[in-house]
């Protein structure tokens, strides 16, 4: 407590992206927290994205699950606990230690992924262990292994703000890193940084950039292949660098018989970029989801590290090629080996002397001397039947993992699934056999690792609600009940820390990069206290990797791989004529189980959508605002159009956050092909075929409730608001009673009613009031419905009359759809400061309202409403 009487703020980590920015936290004394940024964290210095802004208004308790269940009943964790030991030990006795397997989140933290680890591989004696980080960073952990023997991320957040051109290579970075985006810019704006976007769509990421290279989907290794050629043509290789290289010439010989016109950019554009990355000496190619999620991945990866080797351009400040995370504990996943192919600390699983040192270690009764089964191959084996028992751990597989149609009826179909989470309302949830209730983000404490390999302590400043526990204890408990009491009799995540530092200590002897012994006799205060630290943390070594010329290959070089374009595992044809990319949007994470709770995060991009090019529009007859239905080979969506010209003809863009809780129609990952890189193991989620037509709908809607819905049309999308919900739906039958249909979908068979019709138009609005408030409208039409939204969605709970308008009073300002989400602007009242104000530039409209001023991602939507501004007529 404060001297005030108030409580102290607690220093944490953000649990959404891998920038890994530091947090301080204040409880309210009502259940929730005041969250800020940190201002000493080396990650955000004291910035934070909208995600982060709006932590504190994720925390309700609405919808968590409580107690464990057992078919769908509640129990205790004894019985609960009993029976997963007894189920897991059934099935490993009855059909070998391969017939079980865990699946793990980047969202659990490093001391849960230990324990995890540690069960699994060392214990059950299986390397079945994967996690969702497969479908996120496995290519770059791949490429990093095959030139450097190691995965080892060698860039540091300072290099950002110390090179004089930083290349983002597939990273949308405004939208999914927005923090380390406004460090580019503030570098940017202080000494002249360029950048250079190299993405098929234009992203917000692009609004400031000096050069966007829209190549075509997939083509990046011709890209890189050529500039490697031009770099050695233009007498840019570092000789004395190259002493600790192997593979250049047959490198070389690759990039020179690549075809750079397969990326369908001019020429002159390439040269450009070329000479530019040529004559600059500090240069940080950042790459993300777009390299990485690619039948080709990995060589995408090496194709970037070859540029940086051959040029001696890595582990010097301002100099090297760097992997951003999009989990926030990815890393910390990977130090643990919580991959299938991996073991702990770095260390090699089909090595013989690393897994003794491990088993050893653990006092383990059987090691796992091959890689295990990779998600898209877990889940297979889930529903084929090799698998007979399962356990998935904060995440949502059913959703998330390619042919997710298909995942879903694999995890139906598995003997016995567990699954560990905050809710019982998610998709994957509700297949399980099992539930267990977990401590969410700010009531757990451990350590998570971001993205440039600084180590930051998660802490708890609530109390988890019901019977919810932490997850390292209900690993340890399963470990016990399972006849391994002395193994996993961990009483606190400093011990589980402790152990896991003391391990990587092994890592070190064996002269590998990830070695944290320096913190293996860390006290329970001291590991309460710790402070951010980037490893490694030894006596051997610290600091930067690379910049000597020391590898983790045997003889001590790093490799050079000779990597060529490969073609798509599917190209577009006659039947499914357009490629499919996913991705994330700006105020949304993962499948929502967290960021759906903020009404502000729900305001900017209230439902899914699928952007298509101007061309492909005309050619199907898509209008702004219609429904879009998709099909691929595997799978349909019916999704909202956008129509922009930031895709390229041919392409559509859909983002992946929606699920059977939210909008079924838009699962998109049931249209993804099942397509995984051949090295990495990670799913091409970038690059699968789809059909796109107009969805035929008979009639379309707009919903806002006091309370949630439940809609049974062929497309609905809800979303929080300020006071209750709102949703979009569309149906293909027609709708002959709209009374009965509001009363239906609101559950209120009793409410007062205030309707307006006209069934010549094909037009119903429908008020419901509950003790003279408005609890719920609906708003009927045969086209898209056109109804101020952001005001109609603040009304639910209020004594309005005037609902069936559609439209706010004349004298009450409508802020219209939100723009900036950090300050809750919308984009009505940023016009009305441009013509009102005089403002002219982003920084005017930042000084009048604050708006992109915060995490700064909004800034190319408040730049696209100056220039329509000026383009107004002057009669309008």
């Amino acid at each position: 407590m404060t001297a005030g009487g108030t409580p102290a703020e607690v220093r944490s980590a953000c649990p959404y992206c891998g920038t890994g920015c530091g947090l301080l936290l204040r409880p309210d004394g009502q259940g929730g927290l005041e969250v800020r940024g940190d201002p000493d964290h080396p990650a955000n210095r004291g910035r934070l994205c909208s995600k982060g802004l709006a932590l504190g208004e994720t925390l309700g308790q609405e919808g968590r699950l409580l107690a464990p269940q057992v078919n769908g009943r509640d129990t205790g964790w004894d019985s609960a606990l009993d029976l997963v030991a007894a189920r897991f030990r059934q099935a490993v006795e009855q059909h070998g230690p391969d017939s079980v397997g865990f699946y793990l989140s980047g969202q659990m933290l490093t001391e849960d992924y230990y324990v995890a680890n540690k069960l699994m591989k060392g214990f059950i004696g299986s390397a079945n262990i994967d996690t969702n980080s497969r479908l996120c960073m496995a290519s770059t952990v791949a490429g990093h292994k095959r030139a450097f023997g190691t995965d080892t991320v060698p860039g540091t957040y300072e290099d950002l703000e110390e090179a004089d051109l930083i290349v983002l290579v597939g990273s949308n970075l405004a939208w999914c890193h927005p923090v380390l985006h406004q460090r580019i810019l503030a570098a940017r704006a202080a000494r002249g940084t360029k950048l250079v976007v190299i993405d098929p769509r234009r992203t917000a990421s692009c609004d400031q950039a000096d050069m966007h290279l829209k190549l075509r989907a997939g083509s990046d290794v011709a890209l890189f292949n050529r500039l490697l050629a031009a770099l050695y043509e233009g007498g840019a290789l570092d000789a004395d660098y190259l002493r600790h290289v192997e593979g250049l010439g047959a490198a070389l010989e690759a990039a020179f018989a690549a075809d750079a016109a397969v990326t369908g950019l001019e020429a002159t554009e390439i040269a450009e970029f070329c000479d530019l990355w040529r004559r600059t000496g500090k240069v940080v190619t950042v790459f993300s989801q777009g390299v990485n999620q690619s039948s080709s991945g990995t060589d995408k990866v090496n194709a970037i590290l070859n540029c940086h080797l051959a040029t001696g351009r890595i582990g010097k400040p301002g100099c090297g090629p760097f992997s951003v995370t999009g989990q926030p504990n990815a890393m910390g996943g990977r130090e643990v080996g919580g991959l299938a192919n991996m073991l702990a600390c770095h260390m090699d699983l089909e090595n013989a002397r690393h897994r003794a040192a491990v088993q050893d270690f653990w006092g383990a009764p059987a090691m796992p001397d091959r890689a295990g089964l990779k998600a898209v191959d877990l889940f297979r084996a889930a529903g084929d039947g090799r698998l007979k028992a399962l356990w998935i751990i904060h995440t949502n597989p059913a959703v998330t993992m390619p042919e997710a149609d298909a995942v879903r009826a694999a995890i139906k179909a598995c003997d016995f699934t567990v699954v560990s989470d905050i809710t019982a309302a998610t998709d994957t949830a509700r297949l399980a056999d099992v539930l267990l209730p977990a401590a969410a983000w700010a009531e757990k404490d451990g350590t998570v690792t971001n993205s440039d390999r600084t180590i930051s302590r998660q802490r708890a400043v609530l109390p988890p609600p019901g019977q919810a526990r932490a997850d390292w204890d209900i690993l340890a408990d399963v470990g016990r009940r399972m006849g391994w009491a002395a193994a996993f009799d961990y009483q606190s995540p400093a011990q589980i820390f402790r152990e896991h530092a003391a391990l990587s200590g092994l890592a070190g002897r064996f002269g590998l990069d990830f070695d944290i012994s320096g913190l293996s006799g860390l006290s329970d205060a001291g590991y309460d206290g710790l402070a951010p630290v980037r490893w490694p943390v030894s006596r051997r070594r610290g600091g930067r990797f690379f910049a000597d010329g020391r590898f983790y290959h045997p003889d001590g070089k790093a490799r050079m791989l000779p990597v060529r374009c490969q073609p798509p595992a599917a190209a577009p044809d006659r039947e499914f004529p357009f490629r499919l990319n996913t991705g994330r949007i700006r105020d949304q994470w993962h499948t929502m189980t967290r960021t759906a709770q903020s009404p502000r995060l729900s305001g900017h991009l209230g439902e899914p959508f699928a952007d298509i090019h101007p061309d492909d529009a005309a050619k199907l007859g898509i209008k702004p605002a219609d429904l879009l239905r998709l099909r691929s080979p595997h799978g349909q969506a019916i999704l909202r159009a956008r129509i922009t010209a930031d895709v390229q003809p041919g392409d559509l863009f859909v983002p992946i956050h929606w699920t059977g809780e939210t909008a079924p129609s838009a699962r998109i990952a049931s249209l993804v092909a099942a397509v995984t890189d051949p090295v990495s193991g990670q799913p091409d989620s970038k690059a699968s075929v789809a059909a796109a037509e107009c969805f035929q709908a008979s009639w379309y809607g707009f919903a806002v409730s006091c309370r949630p819905m439940t809609p049974g049309t062929d497309y609905w999308a809800l979303a929080r608001s300020e006071t209750g919900y709102r949703a979009e739906l569309a149906g293909s039958a027609p709708l002959r009673d709209p009374e009965a249909a509001a009363r239906q979908l609101f559950a209120m068979p009793d409410a007062a009613i205030q309707m307006m019709t006209d069934s010549r138009k094909g037009i119903a609005r429908v008020a419901l009031h509950q003790g003279g408030r408005l609890a719920a409208a609906l708003f009927i039409a045969p086209q898209p419905i056109a109804v101020r939204r952001s005001y109609l969605a603040g009304l639910p709970g209020s004594c309005t009359s005037g609902v069936l308008t559609g439209q706010p009073p004349e004298d009450l300002p409508d802020a219209g759809p939100l723009v900036c989400a950090c300050f809750n602007v919308g984009a009505n009242t940023i016009l009305r400061a441009i013509e009102t104000g005089g403002l002219i530039s982003a920084a005017d409209v930042g000084a009048a309202l604050q708006a992109g001023t915060g995490c700064g991602s909004c800034r190319s939507e408040i730049n696209a409403l100056l220039a329509r501004r000026r383009c107004k007529p002057a009669a309008e």
